[in-house]
């Protein structure tokens, strides 16, 4: 144990800011990726199909394309791409990306896609008479998204939603290649000081298991106070 002690003789202070990390990234993320299913989600329902199209080109690309390669073209593409705009006003240096931006922005993308399937499909589980019913007695677009389509959206979309908080939550060790020290990076790092790559990554393992089993309790309990009356 003496390769976890904090401070100069071990490696415990270093993946405890790593895990700090990895959960900064995986919130951030998913809050991103609500973000963007707040808007993809309406146009996969509209009636127009203009609409659906493009909800449809996002949630199917993202979801089909490797994670790792959604990574890869944000931060070395979007270096490009922001070094090309750069050089039409005469900046010509090179432009890096903030790592943590990077891989939060491409894992949120990635937890926006399925996000907004989860959305999708819970508000289509909605009992259409419930709309029909809130029309009758007059209640305006917000009111009835507020009163009746959030609560019950929320109820059946958490299930859901635990594992795209999971895949969130394993991607961020994807982006591990970005230069970023989350769990993944610190384990590589340590593992490659001290020539015991079975102690770290098997440690790491145990830290995503503990941050699995502690996200999955609360939103057990979240999951229990949107069912009440069910």
């Amino acid at each position: 144990m003496e390769l976890l002690a904090f401070g100069d003789t071990g490696w415990g202070d270093e993946l405890f800011r790593a895990t700090l990390m990895t959960i900064a990234v995986s919130i951030t993320a998913m809050l991103i990726g609500f973000s963007f299913a707040a808007i993809f989600t309406p146009l996969k329902l509209s009636k127009f199909k203009f609409l659906n199209l493009i909800a449809n080109i996002y949630t199917t690309v993202i979801r089909g394309v490797p994670e790792l390669l959604v990574i890869y073209l944000f931060f070395f593409g979007g270096s490009g791409a922001i070094m090309f705009v750069a050089s039409i006003f005469g900046y010509n240096e090179y432009i890096e990306i903030n790592a943590f931006v990077t891989g939060s922005f491409a894992i949120g993308i990635i937890s926006g896609a399925y996000s907004t399937e989860v959305f999708r499909g819970a508000i289509q589980s909605i009992d259409k008479g419930q709309f029909e019913a809130a029309k009758v007695l007059g209640f305006s677009k917000f009111k009835q998204f507020y009163k009746i389509v959030l609560p019950q959206m929320l109820r059946l979309a958490i299930p859901n939603l635990s594992n795209v908080w999971q895949i969130t939550l394993k991607d961020t060790s994807l982006i591990s290649v970005t230069g970023l020290v989350e769990i993944m990076r610190q384990s590589y790092i340590a593992a490659g000081f001290t020539r015991d790559p079975l102690f770290f990554y098997s440690f790491a393992a145990v830290l995503y298991l503990l941050l699995t089993f502690i996200s999955m309790k609360l939103i057990n309990k979240l999951e229990v106070k949107y069912s009440r009356g069910y």
